[in-house]
């Protein structure tokens, strides 16, 4: 701010004709001690004029300080007004100039810039993906916020003395929300600097590809695909999707007239498993003014998360087809039929094994358990009447069964009311009392203290302790019990009384689910934040290193080596968090890339690894024709106007010429007491002190 003026006035704070008051105590004062005194001689007559002055003056300044007078200083200063320069540096700016047209362009800027800080105070801007201070020519930013920049300015600017805003764009936005709103609100004149070309040229044009992010191995995924063209009436493209090397679609699209627009759906088979590059490319056509915008990448995260469960039994028996229906449900599992006496398999492939009627007296499945219990296998007992119950106590811990003879009872459920290790609908929790009677061993039954009791044994009438279904985990694996077999009957009855299986699906569906989940006990875990990045984000990787107490530590170092698609490798030391790692990387290129993290503790190297993809942002690409009707909307409602690059050495002359860019002028006012001077206090001291002296040289004291 500039000083302009500054005015001060004594104020009162009582009536004007009390100095009057003031000034006749100071004569009274010195006459009432001066006027007859002959205390000096000869000299008496002249020196107390000077001596009754002095006092005059110290006791009128006295009195007057009692009337508390305040000086009052107005100070007006001027602030110059702000005036915004902002450039668009998205890549739709510099694809449509030359490099002649550009150096031109950035010097006609320059001097514009160089004129306005001159009057103003001078604020410069670029913009597209995000708002930057200063501008920029590089024209590198892959999207454009207009939007965004209008609200910036709107959040810095609203309540300041801003002149204008200068912004040079071609209109083309691809990112945020309409800047129509954004630019009303900030109520200050727009000057637009329109670039670009209007006038659409031929084109074929890959708008947007439409996807999942996440796809199930084995199963089908759609994608919808928006194709446009201009000025391309009459003529056809090929529609062309591959997965690498691989083609996977491909078909004729006719354009049928020059303003053209159409959505494809396909749908395609996720056949491979892992982070997929899928590449949609449109034929060109003749006369086609940029190929850019033809070709799209996208990339979907394809799980295989398929669990292959093995249903094992000593005998057909119709809860086996009732199991396999529920199960099959969900296309992430594989289930499988086997019977122990011929089952020849490799049980070690499976995630998980239900175990009907075994271990039976004909199959004491020895080489089965041995096999569960070395490779960690979760697994359900379905007790029936061929079951050998002493040996079946012994093979699992979480249910005590103690046979009283060969006799089976007729057993409802009920539901415990303590089970917490997941949640069932309500629709289930009122069928389950109603489910047909499963036969049960004449026996006791007793659940291990470290062991979850879903269901209880209603036998007639008497709701019994006994439990009916148990869930737990032993060693690290989870296993559970159905003491009864039947439950085919179960299944039939949600049928016939809802018209559909759902309520037994869901059921027995989160009871395979809780058995089938494994934890992961892993010493050494490498992730990654996501699986799929833009070109502009930061890449997050974390990992975790636990103890034999698995407490989580980072005493080691810990590495990382990234690969890219074409085997180009880019070595990484994490970053040690709190307990922990991390590392962050920027400006990986677009593709797919695995990684391999490596620690070494307790003498032994662990390794953790995984996938993710870097895909390309082409928003700017796919828009070629400059949007100059969205300027003139915002500048004229603004009050405003739109120029031309050709015109920029104009835009000082065109701004002084409207007047609306005008300093503020601000007013300070301060009060202070005027008996806070310290120069009235030495004025005070320096009267009495003279009179004092004159008195004592004069020979008075």
């Amino acid at each position: 701010m500039n000083s302009i003026l500054m005015q001060s006035n004594l104020i009162l704070q009582y009536p004007t004709w009390f100095i009057l008051i003031c000034i006749a105590v100071g004569v009274a004062y010195a006459l009432g001690l001066y006027f007859r005194d002959r205390s000096f001689g000869e000299k008496s007559k002249q020196l107390n004029w000077g001596l009754g002055t002095l006092r005059f003056l110290t006791v009128t300044i006295i009195c007057l300080l009692l009337l508390t007078p305040v000086i009052k200083s107005t100070t007006t200063e001027s602030e110059p007004p702000i005036v915004v320069l902002a450039q668009d540096n998205s890549e739709s700016i510099g694809r449509n100039m030359s490099e002649e047209a550009k150096a031109k362009y950035q010097q006609d800027m320059e001097q514009l810039e160089a004129e306005l800080s001159k009057k103003y105070n001078l604020k410069t801007y670029s913009f597209g993906e995000q708002v930057r201070s200063d501008i920029d020519f590089t024209y590198t930013d892959k999207a454009t916020d207009i939007g965004g920049f209008m609200q910036e300015m709107y959040d810095l600017y609203s309540n300041q003395n801003i002149g204008t805003i200068i912004w040079a764009t071609d209109g083309i936005y691809n990112q945020g929300s309409s800047p129509i709103y954004a630019g009303s609100k900030l109520n200050t004149p727009i000057f637009s600097i329109a670039l670009g070309d209007t006038v659409p040229k031929k084109d074929l044009i890959l708008k947007k590809v439409y996807n999942n992010q996440i796809a199930y191995l084995g199963d089908k995924f759609k994608v919808q695909i928006d194709v446009a063209a201009i000025n391309c009436g009459a003529t056809s493209t090929q529609l062309t999707i591959s997965n690498g090397s691989r083609t996977v679609h491909s078909s004729s699209v006719t354009l049928a007239n020059n303003d053209f627009f159409e959505t494809i759906e396909v749908t395609l088979d996720a056949s491979r498993s892992g982070v997929q590059k899928y590449t949609v490319s449109l034929s060109s056509v003749s006369g086609e003014a940029t190929k850019a915008n033809n070709t799209r990448d996208f990339y979907i995260d394809v799980l295989d998360a398929r669990q292959k469960i093995l249903l094992l039994a000593e005998s057909p028996h119709p809860d086996m087809a009732a199991f396999k229906k529920t199960i099959a449900i969900n296309k992430n599992y594989e289930v499988a039929i086997e019977y122990a006496a011929d089952f020849k398999g490799n049980l070690a492939e499976y995630d998980f094994v239900l175990l009907h009627q075994l271990p039976s007296r004909r199959n004491s499945i020895v080489e089965v358990m041995a096999t569960i219990r070395n490779k960690r296998i979760p697994h359900l007992f379905v007790v029936g009447t061929q079951t050998d119950l002493p040996n079946l106590s012994q093979l699992q811990g979480v249910l005590q069964l103690t046979t009283r003879g060969n006799q089976t009872n007729d057993t409802k459920a009920t539901l415990a009311t303590n089970f917490s290790l997941f949640t069932l609908d309500e629709k289930v929790k009122e069928i389950v009392p109603n489910f047909p009677p499963l036969t049960t061993p004449f026996a006791d039954f007793k659940a291990k203290v470290d062991a979850s009791t879903l269901l209880m044994q209603r036998i007639g009438s008497i709701n019994t302790e006994y439990p009916l279904l148990v869930l737990g985990e032993e060693q690290g694996v989870k296993k559970g019990v159905l003491a009864g077999e039947g439950i085919w009957k179960w299944r039939i009855y949600d049928y016939v009384q809802n018209k559909s299986f759902d309520r037994f699906d869901e059921l027995f569906g989160k009871v395979i689910q809780y058995l089938g989940t494994k934890e992961d006990k892993r010493k050494f875990r490498a992730f990654v934040g996501n699986t799929i990045y833009n070109e502009n984000e930061t890449i997050s990787i974390d990992a975790e290193l636990y103890n034999s107490n698995y407490e989580r530590i980072n005493t080691p170092e810990a590495n990382i080596t990234i690969r890219d698609d074409k085997g180009k490798s880019f070595p990484y030391t994490f970053n040690k968090t709190e307990n922990a790692y991390g590392l962050t990387i920027n400006g990986l290129p677009e593709g797919s890339y695995q990684y391999e993290a490596k620690t070494n503790f307790g003498g032994k190297e662990l390794k953790s690894g995984g996938a993710f993809a870097v895909k390309s942002i082409q928003l700017e690409v796919f828009e070629s024709t400059a949007d100059h009707q969205l300027l003139h909307l915002i500048s004229s409602g603004n009050g405003g106007q739109v120029v031309y690059a050709d015109q920029v050495n104009q835009l000082a002359e065109m701004i002084d010429a409207k007047g609306f860019v005008k300093p503020v002028l601000y007013d300070t006012i301060k009060t202070r007491s005027l008996i806070h001077l310290k120069w009235i206090f030495f004025l005070l001291l320096g009267l009495l002190t003279l009179e004092w002296f004159l008195r004592r040289y004069f020979g008075s004291y």
